[in-house]
């Protein structure tokens, strides 16, 4: 499905890897998935412990396989939700999220909460259009 990124220049510009929104151009499924923690598949076991960038790549690829199975893949994200533990970790998440995806980037909230499922540093989700 062809995406379009929207830039309003009455308001404040992206200071990060994502557009302030997406148009989904063609009709088509929307995929929503639920938030990913950095678990592997195979063991249950958390990846990563204590390193953000790890657990960020983990999650990237969990939602990657999700999107597969679903048909798709991360180019088809028209909306993620990061969730950090800690606000520090914005910029390294950053970097690693930037590196799975292209522009237009989805548009994106991202936010501060007290704990995640597991003490993990990062969880993400989304919103796909197939």
């Amino acid at each position: 499905m062809p995406t379009r990124a929207i830039q309003s220049p009455d308001a404040p510009a992206a200071i990060g890897p994502y557009s302030q929104a997406i148009v989904a151009s063609a009709p088509g499924n929307l995929v929503f998935l639920s938030g990913q923690i950095a678990l592997d598949a195979e063991t249950g076991e958390l990846v990563g412990e204590g390193d953000v960038k790890a657990q960020t790549h983990r999650v990237m690829r969990n939602l990657a396989a999700v999107l597969e199975e679903a048909g798709g893949g991360l180019q088809h994200l028209v909306k993620t939700g990061i969730f950090l533990a800690s606000m520090d970790d914005f910029a390294a998440v950053n970097k690693v999220y930037e590196g799975y995806l292209q522009p237009p980037y989805p548009a994106r909230a991202t936010v501060a909460v007290k704990t995640l499922p597991r003490n993990v540093l990062v969880e993400i989700d989304g919103i796909a259009a197939l």
